[in-house]
């Protein structure tokens, strides 16, 4: 039988709501930003970087909200909308410009068009890691303790930001860049990446953990 009205309150109430846009929207804004690489620390990285684990902690939320497979339907949601975004991008390079009012068509192009192979990166790292750090929290709750949120936190988003890291960084530049640049960018990138999650660790004492729901 299908789920009471109550129940399916609980999963589609604004704050859930509110919470799932949040992740969706900080994944598209990652990937974009993630078209530029800047200079961090002394190292080479992206600036999706600075936005990105914070759809860890986002993610997390949802795990205490959601429950496991709810959380994992989102994160294959986000990544199936972003590789639409992905389209529209080139959908927008192939269309003619209006050349008489706007002359950037050859920089639209260069920016959205030569980068594909990073896109595609960034789309497959936050999949991947996302699911990662799902099946980590999850075994976490269910196999050690459902005391200590932050530990379970800590130790779900340091295995997905490795895994996230790699899987970025090879796909995206392997065979560009020499292997020195590589562990650079992974390195910088997982600092990043673990600052951010002890700066945004508070959030996930806000919510709740769902009541009956596989964690």
């Amino acid at each position: 039988m299908g789920k009471s009205i109550k129940e399916v309150g609980v999963a589609v109430g604004a704050p859930a709501i509110a919470v799932i846009s949040m992740y969706i929207a900080f994944q598209i804004f990652a990937d974009i930003l993630a078209l530029k690489i800047t200079i961090i620390l002394g190292m080479s990285t992206t600036v999706g970087v600075l936005l990105y684990p914070l759809t860890f902690t986002i993610r997390d939320i949802l795990h205490k909200t959601l429950g496991r497979k709810d959380t994992l339907r989102v994160v294959l949601w986000s990544g199936f909308l972003n590789v639409i975004m992905v389209a529209l991008f080139q959908l927008a390079i192939w269309l003619p410009a209006d050349t008489a009012h706007w002359a950037l068509q050859g920089e639209f192009a260069i920016i959205f068009d030569s980068v594909w192979r990073i896109v595609l990166a960034s789309l497959l790292a936050e999949v991947v890691g996302q699911v990662v750090d799902t099946q980590v929290y999850s075994f976490f709750v269910n196999k050690i303790t459902r005391k200590f949120q932050w530990a379970r936190v800590l130790s779900s988003n340091f295995v997905s930001a490795i895994v996230d890291s790699l899987i970025f960084v090879v796909v995206a530049f392997w065979g560009i860049l020499p292997w020195s640049v590589l562990w650079s960018m992974i390195t910088v990138q997982l600092i990043i990446k673990m600052i951010m999650t002890f700066i945004s660790l508070p959030g996930i004492y806000l919510v709740k953990d769902k009541d009956g729901v596989e964690m």
